[in-house]
């Protein structure tokens, strides 16, 4: 999985890279292929940070943001954010027509056996 963490206004030190990066790991246990994934973290007014993170999967993307003024609460919630996608994503169910067919095959299978 190819990471990207850009910081603007803002240093990234390698504590907020580490923590970005564990928490984008944990995302790996819904067992669906992540291609890329990159985080914006940026600095507005009124003491906020704000980060936007968007990692690629085989099927299309997936984007989260969230501000605060802690900076890991907010990766914290971009991190719940995404994972909530990826659970949608992966117990996303086949379409109906698809199930129709498989079971015309097995009475077919069924019929041929007969």
């Amino acid at each position: 999985m190819q990471m990207n963490v850009i910081g603007k206004n803002i240093e990234v030190t390698s504590s907020i890279r580490d923590h970005i990066e564990a928490k984008f790991k944990k995302l790996e246990k819904w067992q669906i292929e992540l291609l890329s994934c990159h985080a914006t973290i940026s600095t507005e007014p009124a003491n906020q940070t704000k980060i936007e993170a968007k990692i690629t999967v085989p099927k299309g993307q997936l984007v989260a943001s969230a501000s605060d003024e802690d900076l890991y609460k907010a990766i914290n919630e971009v991190e719940q954010k995404l994972g909530r996608q990826l659970n949608k994503l992966s117990h996303k169910p086949e379409a109906k027509r698809n199930q129709v067919l498989r079971g015309e095959e097995e009475l077919e299978q069924e019929e041929a056996e007969a």
